[in-house]
């Protein structure tokens, strides 16, 4: 159907798992109301700093935009330095 984003988030210390619980609720918001976001849920792992990551894009323009919106968002002030194991499918 479009791009498939799955895998998972972890911060490195508590002041980052910090600054990732408190950006997420936004970064979430923000991202879902995205055009062509088909679906965007980060949830947390099995402890407090590891969030599993589910997201879908109707295409790669949609998943490009998202890129671009987030680059300078307060998420990815956030985020900075984040650990991620991540794979994007083209599921078309």
């Amino acid at each position: 159907m479009g791009i498939k984003v799955t895998g998972k988030i972890w911060a490195t210390s508590q002041d980052m798992a910090d600054r990732i619980a408190a950006g997420l609720p936004e970064h979430i918001r923000l991202s879902r109301a995205e055009p062509g976001n088909v679906s965007f849920n980060i949830t947390q792992g099995d402890d407090a700093w590891t969030w599993i990551v589910d997201e879908e894009f109707t295409d790669a323009d949609a998943f490009k935009a998202h890129g671009a919106r987030m680059a300078n968002s307060a998420w990815a002030n956030a985020a900075q330095g984040i650990e991620r194991d991540i794979t994007v499918k083209d599921t078309a």
